[in-house]
C-alpha cells in the first residue's frame, strides 16, 4: 500500500481536515485544527505531505519521526498540529485496512464508554445556571466553566468574591451530584491563583485548569503544594518533554489535544507517561467531530482516562458541525457517556461531499478575541 495524495480542507477558523489517500482505495481522515491559525497549519501539512507521497502509510511510528523531526526545526503549536492531523489520518488508514478501531491497535479497549463533559459558560461572569441545568437534564454529570472577563494581575477582592458567588449559584442549581470544574484559562497570575484555589474547595470544585500560563509551567509545583483542589493543564503543551515538567510538578490531570500535541501517537505516549505519575488524562477537544473521534480512540485505549472534553453538545440536539459525518449519532452521549466506537479506524464515516461543500476559501471569521486592559496593555483571553 502506498500514499497517493494528501488533500486539505479549511472549513472555518476552528475547523480544518486532511484526507490521506492510498493506491488500495483506503482513505484516512484527520483534523489539524489549530484555533485561529488553520491556514498556517494547513500550509505546514501540505509541506509535510512531501514526505508521505509514495510511502507505506502503515509504518506510522517511522513516518511520525520523519514528520515531527525531519525539518530540523520541530515542535510548537503549528508544526505539532500539522503532524497531529496527518498522524490521525495514518491511524485511520491502518484501522480501516485491518478492519478494527484504532484503540484495538493500541492494546484493546480499557472501558465500554467514555465520560464527557460540557461547558456551561455565560456571556459574562462565571457559569450560566440555566445552561448548566440543560446539560444536566440531558445526562451530563461533569461541567466546566471559565470566568468570561479580564483578570488583573492582582485583581480586586470583590472580583474574586463575585466569581465565587457565581460558582455558588451554579452549585445550587445542579446540586451535589454533578462535578464542576473551573478553567482559569491562563488568565490568572501565580499570586492570584494562590489566593483563589483554597477558596474553591468548599464548592467541591473537582479540578482547576490552567491556573497559570503554559510558559510558567515550572511554577506549578508551588500551586500544587498549596492547593486543596486538583490541578489540570496541558492544552497548550505539545510534547512528552513539556508534559514531564508539569507531571513532575504534581498535576492531577493532563489535557493534551490530539490535534495539537502530535496526534494519537504522541497522545498515547503522554498518557503512558502520566500513568507513571499517578495522573489521569482528560483530552482537550473543543473542536470538530473528527478530533473528538480521535480523542475517544485514545480514551478507550488508556487505563488512566478521566473525562473527555467536547463542544458538539449532541446531547442537546444536532450540531451543524457534524454534517460532515455520515452518521453523527454514534457520538451522542448516553447518560453523559459516549459508548465505545466499534467501527474501523477512527470509528466514524466522513462524508467527503459535505466536507467539500463546507470549504471556506475566503476570509475566515475572527477567532478568539484579543483583550486589552483600560490602559491599553495586553490582557489574556
Amino acid at each position: 500500500m502506498r500514499i497517493t495524495a494528501v488533500d486539505t480542507f479549511v472549513l472555518s477558523n476552528r475547523h480544518a481536515l486532511v484526507k490521506v489517500s492510498t493506491d488500495e482505495g483506503v482513505v484516512g481522515w484527520g483534523e489539524h485544527t489549530l484555533e485561529n491559525w488553520v491556514r498556517t497549519v494547513t500550509a505546514a501539512v501540505e509541506r509535510m505531505s512531501e514526505h508521505l507521497i509514495g510511502a507505506d502509510p502503515r509504518g506510522i511510528t517511522g513516518l511520525w519521526q520523519t514528520l515531527a523531526r525531519g525539518g530540523y526545526y520541530r515542535g510548537g503549536p503549528v508544526l505539532s498540529s500539522a503532524v497531529a492531523g496527518l498522524d490521525q489520518a495514518l491511524w485511520d488508514i491502518k484501522g480501516r485496512w485491518l478492519g478494527v478501531p484504532i484503540h484495538e491497535l493500541l492494546g484493546g479497549p480499557t472501558r465500554d464508554h467514555a465520560r464527557v463533559y460540557a461547558h456551561a459558560n455565560a456571556p459574562a461572569g462565571t457559569g450560566d445556571p440555566q445552561r448548566a441545568r440543560a446539560h444536566v437534564n440531558a445526562g451530563i454529570d461533569l461541567l466546566k466553566v471559565a470566568p468570561q472577563q479580564r483578570i488583573e494581575f492582582l485583581d480586586r477582592p470583590e472580583h474574586l468574591d463575585g466569581l465565587l458567588s457565581d460558582l455558588t449559584r451554579l452549585r445550587a442549581e445542579v446540586g451535589p451530584g454533578v462535578d464542576i470544574a473551573i478553567d482559569l484559562h491562563g488568565r490568572f497570575s501565580l499570586p492570584l491563583s494562590r489566593r483563589l484555589l483554597p477558596r474553591l474547595e468548599a464548592l467541591g470544585v473537582v479540578f482547576a485548569e490552567e491556573p497559570v500560563r503554559p510558559e510558567h509551567s515550572d511554577l506549578l509545583g508551588d500551586l500544587v503544594r498549596r492547593s486543596p483542589v486538583p490541578i489540570a493543564t496541558g492544552e497548550r503543551l505539545y510534547s512528552r518533554a513539556e508534559f514531564r515538567r508539569v507531571l513532575e510538578a504534581g498535576v492531577a490531570i493532563v489535557q493534551p489535544d490530539v490535534c495539537h500535541a502530535g496526534g494519537i501517537t504522541e497522545g498515547f505516549r503522554i498518557a503512558t507517561l502520566a500513568e507513571t505519575y499517578d495522573a489521569q488524562l482528560a483530552p482537550h477537544c473543543p473542536l470538530g467531530p473528527v478530533a473528538l473521534a480521535a480523542s475517544l480512540q485514545l480514551a478507550f485505549a488508556v487505563p488512566n482516562f478521566y473525562a473527555q472534553e467536547q463542544s458538539l453538545n449532541l446531547h442537546l440536539g444536532p450540531s451543524p458541525v457534524t454534517r460532515i459525518l455520515v452518521d453523527p449519532r454514534i457520538l451522542v452521549p448516553v447518560d453523559g457517556r459516549i459508548p465505545r466506537l466499534t467501527g474501523p479506524g477512527l470509528g466514524i464515516e466522513v462524508n467527503e461531499d459535505a466536507v467539500r461543500a463546507a470549504v471556506d476559501d475566503g476570509h475566515l471569521a475572527p477567532g478568539s478575541p484579543v483583550w486589552h486592559y483600560p490602559d491599553g496593555g495586553f490582557a489574556e483571553w
